[in-house]
């Protein structure tokens, strides 16, 4: 998929920056998402599975945080728009 057709749709891509608003309210707010490197949302995505999940770095420090994130807790920053 190209970068416009994601942006269309509002979908989250790699390398985002999105607010994350998940069950973890001290984890909320401004992060960079990328694929989960763990192996068990590494396997769910080789075997197809829809639920693509993403962990987030913090785009000053670039630190890791939450992980195993999914799509409905996130929403893609309009900064970069």
């Amino acid at each position: 998929m190209t970068n416009s057709l994601l942006r269309g749709l509002d979908m989250i891509g790699p390398l985002d920056l999105v607010i994350y608003h998940g069950s973890i309210p001290s984890e909320h707010g401004l992060w960079v998402a990328v694929p989960c490197p763990c192996s068990i949302c590494e396997r769910m995505d080789r075997l197809g599975i829809a639920d693509v999940r993403f962990a987030l770095i913090d785009p000053w420090t670039e630190e890791i945080g939450p992980v195993h994130v999914r799509r409905k807790s996130l929403t893609r920053s309009k900064a970069t728009d």
